[in-house]
This record gives C-alpha cells, sequence and structure tokens, in this order.
C-alpha cells in the first residue's frame, strides 16, 4: 500500500475500486460451487479417485525399484510439487518410510539424449512408467511413453507390459487411450474439466504424493479449508485469495506492474514456484493481458534477483512465502564462527540464519519503495500444501476473470503444436488438441 512503500504502491481508494470490481466474480465462484459448475471447486471432497489412485499405485509398485512419471506442463509440475513434500529434489533427503518405497523420476522436458540415456540405464524389469496426459494426444508425452513401449519389449519384457505401465488421460477416444488398451495397460480417468495446470489437487498430482508416503486426504483436506473461506466469505477483503487478486490486477492496471515473482524460503516449495509460474502465465497471458511469472527460490536468490528486485525497473510484485524455522538445523560453531570473522553467527542455528533473512528480505524491499507481500504459516505438511495451492489456483481465477480473460484455455500454444506436426510431416494425423500447454526445463531428477 502507498502508506507502507510510498508512491509506488495502491492508494486506499485504488484497492476499495478492484475489490467491488472482484465482488460479483467472487459471487459467481460461490454459485459454482453451488451448482457444481466448477469442478475445481469440489476436488476437496472427492475420496473415490483417491481410493482407485492407490489401488492401481500398489500394484504398480509390486517388485519395482523405480517409477518414472511421464508428463509434461501440469501433467508433471503438480506432481513434482507434492512428491518435493515429501523429500523428491531434496539432496540428501533420507525419510525411512520413503526407503522402503521405489524411488521416483520426473521427466517433464523432452530431451532425446536425455531419455536415450535413460532407457539405456534403467533396469526395466524393476522399472514402473506413469504416463499422464489429459488429451492423450501431447506430442512429448506420447514421445516418451512409446520409446519406453520399445525399449520393454526389445529386453523381452513384452509379456510383462500391463504391470510395467500406467496410464491417465480422458476417457474420450485418443493415441495414449487406444495404446494402452491394446497392451492391457491399466488406466485411471483424468476428470475432464480439469486443465492439466489446475490438477494438482486430482489422481494427477496424488499418484506423485502417495508415491512419496504423502496423506492424500490430509492434501484435499487443506484444500478444502480455501473452499469453506470461499463459501463463508461476506465481502472480497475478507477472502485471501480475492484479496490478492485484486491487488495484483491493480498493481499491474495502476502501477504498471509487469512481473509476479514467487519467492518461497524452502528447498520443499522450489516446485511450487514452477507450478505457479506455469499457472499464473498461461492462465493469465492473452489477449495483451497478464504478468510475467518469475519462479525464485530464498535465500539462494537473494544473491541473483535481489540487486534487480531492490534497484531495477519498479514493475515487480513479490510474494515472499515464510514458515517457522528458528532453531532448526545444525547449530554453528560460536568459536569457528568468529575464526571465520563471522561472530552474528556464533551459537546459531542454520534455521536462525534464514529466519533471520526471510523477515529481513520483505522489510528491505518495503524500504525500497517496492510492492511486496507475505504469506506466513507456522509449519510445512500436506494441509498447509493443500491450502496454499488451492488459495492460487483461486487467485489466479479470479485475476483472470478481472482482466477479462479465460482462466482456463491458452489458445496461442496451438498454433505451435500444428507447425510441430506439419515439420514432422503430421499434419495430417489431425487428433484431439492438448488442453494443458506449459513446460518446466528442469531435467530429471532421481530421488
Amino acid at each position: 500500500m502507498e502508506g507502507g512503500i510510498g508512491p509506488g504502491g495502491l492508494k486506499p481508494a485504488e484497492l476499495d475500486q478492484w475489490l467491488q470490481l472482484v465482488e460479483p466474480h467472487l459471487q459467481a465462484l460461490k454459485q459454482d460451487y453451488k451448482s457444481g459448475a466448477n469442478a475445481l471447486l469440489r476436488v476437496p471432497e472427492w475420496r473415490e479417485d483417491i481410493d482407485d489412485a492407490r489401488a492401481a499405485l500398489e500394484r504398480l509398485s509390486q517388485g519395482a525399484k523405480t517409477i518414472v512419471f511421464f508428463g509434461t506442463g501440469g501433467s508433471s509440475l503438480g506432481g513434482q510439487t507434492l512428491a518435493q513434500l515429501g523429500g523428491w529434489f531434496i539432496p540428501g533427503e533420507q525419510r525411512p518410510n520413503q526407503l522402503k518405497r521405489p524411488r521416483n523420476r520426473f521427466y517433464d522436458n523432452l530431451d532425446p539424449r536425455t531419455l536415450e540415456s535413460t532407457l539405456s540405464g534403467l533396469n526395466l524389469a524393476s522399472t514402473r512408467f506413469v504416463v499422464i496426459s489429459k488429451s492423450g494426444t501431447t506430442a512429448e508425452t506420447l514421445a516418451q511413453f512409446l520409446t519406453a513401449l520399445q525399449a520393454v519389449k526389445a529386453e523381452g519384457l513384452e509379456d510383462r507390459i500391463p504391470e510395467l505401465f500406467l496410464g491417465l488421460t480422458i476417457k474420450t477416444p485418443n493415441g495414449l487411450r487406444e495404446i494402452c488398451e491394446a497392451h492391457g495397460i491399466p488406466l485411471l480417468d483424468h476428470e475432464p474439466e480439469i486443465p492439466g495446470r489446475y490438477s494438482v489437487l486430482t489422481n494427477v498430482g496424488m499418484l506423485a504424493a502417495m508415491a512419496r508416503g504423502l496423506d492424500a486426504v490430509a492434501l484435499r483436506r487443506g484444500a478444502g479449508r480455501i473452499v469453506e473461506a470461499l463459501i463463508e466469505a461476506p465481502k472480497p477483503e475478507a477472502f485471501a485469495p480475492a484479496l490478492g487478486a485484486a491487488v495484483a490486477v491493480a498493481m499491474m492496471k495502476q502501477h504498471n506492474v509487469r512481473a509476479m515473482v514467487m519467492l518461497p524460503y524452502s528447498d520443499r516449495l522450489e516446485r511450487f514456484a514452477h507450478w505457479h509460474a506455469q499457472l499464473w502465465g498461461e492462465s493469465l497471458g492473452k489477449g495483451g493481458e497478464g504478468s510475467a511469472p518469475v519462479a525464485a527460490l530464498g535465500p539462494v536468490d537473494q544473491h541473483s534477483l535481489l540487486q534487480l528486485l531492490l534497484d531495477g525497473p519498479r514493475d515487480y510484485l513479490v510474494t515472499v512465502l515464510r514458515h517457522g524455522n528458528a532453531g532448526i538445523g545444525p547449530m554453528i560453531d560460536p568459536a569457528l564462527a568468529r575464526q571465520a570473522g563471522a561472530p552474528y553467527l556464533a551459537g546459531h542455528t542454520i534455521g536462525d540464519l534464514v529466519e533471520a533473512q526471510q523477515r529481513a528480505i520483505p522489510d528491505v524491499l518495503i524500504k525500497a519503495g517496492r510492492p511486496v507481500r507475505t504469506v506466513d504459516f507456522d509449519a510445512l505438511d500436506e494441509e498447509i500444501l493443500g491450502s496454499l495451492l488451492m488459495h492460487f489456483m483461486i487467485e489466479t481465477i479470479l485475476a483472470a476473470r478481472l482482466l477479462g480473460v479465460d482462466p482456463f484455455d491458452q489458445p496461442a500454444v496451438e498454433e505451435g503444436k500444428r507447425l510441430t506436426r506439419q515439420y514432422l510431416g503430421g499434419e495430417q494425423s489431425g487428433g484431439v488438441e492438448e488442453k494443458q500447454g506449459g513446460h518446466s526445463p528442469a531435467a530429471a531428477v532421481d530421488r
């Protein structure tokens, strides 16, 4: 607000204007919940799909040492976000219960050398593959699936294909479903009304969560708390996602903010920032509207982005995610700290240092007159992560509607897919267009 950061902040009247504008969209979401028109808002209440996914995962895991997840964009980033809470992608993470489970790998970016070396290096007899594509026509995912299928056959494991693979796609006839059915591969159904980037709390994400030993019901229970707050909110300012949407769009329209920086202070939220980048960018970036999402991580990006955020163009809105770190981690020996010329570290834990940093950075941004908001939570568990995911999905939907764009489509992406087929000589193949889009640059990680 202007009272906190000066001329670059919102005046009370400006915020009030956008809160009034978001009011009818908030009421529309309430009606969508009551009528069931928006399936996303009902996901926290679902249980049968969790049971089906758990049973499929248990069958797939029998005799497995590694489970490979093929998918891209929303078919992978949500799963990665949940799996990371369970220790995946965390260097040195060793949880006793996870050591008894198959290792997990996510391959979301198609690279010929990576895929070739992966398939040649895996023990295919003890590897299982989960193939996720909402439409069942995603070129990258189909390419991964088909080459893995070929590798399994070449290894003499053709008779075991039904136990080595699991598919997840919509019920409508499509390439993925046809290949799975032809080879006797079990299939789970993708919810047709939920786009890939909003599917993290459906079976798309739950498979990865349960593969890491997370409580799927607790994730949905946390998401359900946000939906309950939506239903009970008497006005937009009483509902955090509506307030966040109003602030974000007001900053775009009134103060030329062009980028949304997501800065969590936890390794376990690193993929969350990338999941949010796809959600925000692909939902809002239409018809000249939107702002560029930036996925960051604290404290490391204090050494790469902070100079720009403090002293560069005034077109960044920073969201800092913070949870309790004080007293956690190794303690720094006082004598060694003094010897290193850092007496301020003496007798403190690593968590004390991170706690101080995540408090200091918003303060220094405010002092520099830069827009920043903080989201604070005491701990990071399934319920909190479920709440964060639902919060930002609803915030994104409301922001899109304030901008007058459809939060659930991505029309500009389809031309690139059409040209890809044309360059491969496959334009005549046609087929149902993928309705997810978005790619993560992350390489495969084995954890």
